[in-house]
């Protein structure tokens, strides 16, 4: 891929302390009066137009049209330049790769997948690069993209290598300094349940949220909080940490050999192998949340038995983090959805007398959505000047 990220793209990060404060502010929240944004950030007028200034001569802010203020006077209120740059977004599951092209709010401008016909690294590096430089021509946006992320179920560095993602059966696996060499932009790696949570935080169901928990199910069983604003990092983000979480003490047993923990009770695989025992046949994911809607008792009691022990997770993050919203989501995440009613009740039961009510938001989202997650990362490394 051809690019002209040329020296002179506005550098976000440069726009240090307040002035950074303002950018970000109207980039999350814009268009915005300039009085709002002096409320906001507890500026004066006067120190708000200093500290403008240099941005709207850079580029990093423009002024809108359309505002009045109380006295009904036109207003310019000030807001970003959303097409001026874009960005991409990858998400990397076992046998496929989703791709989406977005603004500087991700807003998704095209998208498309390709199926990964080998897991070996090299082959997911030509074919992930085919398929970026395709995506991106179709959205018009060769020369505008400044960083591409991506995310992907398993644990990486900042340098960004890939130190362990076993869907993908790899291990120390220095996918993003290979990718950058292929299209010759910044890339960046991140954790997808992380990417995920923090394009909620910032675009997404979470957006003016400072303390909120996310709890995937799929694949596996993905978790991730924030805290005062910040989305809690570790190392161990892409290992599973809630997965052998005990969930039911009588229910089946996970790989490892625990008796009804979070993955023996919420993948996918778990769901779908109890119900096609029973059935005597293989059942395939929606199959058995279509039979466990009309009524099929085998379906029913497996979906309500996991939907059981997703409303005994929840509670437990909302007992020990107290966040204020539990964005559940994942590709198997229809689970939330049919089984809503044991889930609100073990959610209830669980919950301590008094305590106030939990908001539980329950999202039904596709692969492009978390490709998005991996361009929010992209847009955070041009906007923040830092990693994943």
């Amino acid at each position: 891929m051809t690019t002209d990220a040329s020296a002179d793209v506005p550098a976000w990060a440069r726009a240090a302390g307040p002035a950074h404060d303002v950018a970000l502010t109207v980039l999350l929240e814009g268009p915005l009066p300039r009085s709002e944004i002096a409320r906001r950030l507890g500026l004066s007028a006067g120190t708000l137009t200093r500290l403008a200034r240099p941005l709207l001569d850079a580029g990093l802010l423009v002024e809108t049209e359309g505002a009045h203020a109380a006295s009904g006077h036109p207003t310019r209120p000030l807001d970003v330049d959303e097409s001026a740059h874009r960005f991409v977004g990858v998400k990397l599951t076992q046998h496929t790769a989703h791709v989406v092209v977005t603004t500087l709010r991700a807003r998704v401008l095209a998208s498309d997948e390709a199926l990964l016909l080998s897991p070996e690294p090299a082959q997911v590096v030509e074919a992930v690069a085919a398929l970026v430089d395709g995506v991106v021509a179709r959205a018009g946006a060769t020369g505008s993209v400044r960083a591409v992320g991506v995310s992907l179920g398993g644990s990486v560095t900042a340098a960004g290598s890939v130190v362990d993602a076993r869907f993908l059966g790899w291990s120390d696996v220095p996918l993003g300094p290979a990718l950058q060499e292929a299209l010759g932009l910044p890339v960046v790696l991140d954790n997808d349940v992380l990417s995920f949570a923090r394009a909620e935080q910032w675009f997404g169901a979470a957006r003016g949220c400072d303390h909120f928990a996310v709890v995937t199910v799929g694949e596996g069983v993905g978790y991730a909080y924030a805290v005062h604003g910040q989305v809690v990092d570790h190392p161990d983000a892409g290992v599973g940490t809630v997965g052998h979480l005990p969930l039911d003490p009588s229910g089946p047993l996970c790989p490892q050999g625990h008796a009804g923990c979070a993955d023996a009770m919420l993948s996918t695989a778990s769901i779908t192998t109890r119900a096609s025992v029973a059935h005597r046949r293989q059942l395939h994911r929606d199959e058995v949340y279509d039979l466990a809607g009309a009524g099929d008792p085998v379906c029913r009691r497996v979906v309500d038995d996991s939907a059981r022990a997703l409303g005994r997770l929840v509670a437990t993050v909302g007992a020990l983090v107290v966040p204020r919203k539990v964005i559940i989501s994942g590709d198997g995440v229809r689970l939330a959805e049919v089984g809503a009613a044991a889930l609100e009740a073990a959610l209830a039961a669980q919950r301590s007398p008094g305590t106030t009510p939990l908001h539980v938001e329950v999202q039904v989202t596709g692969f492009a959505e978390w490709a998005r997650g991996a361009a929010v990362t992209a847009i955070r490394t041009f906007v923040l000047g830092e990693g994943s």
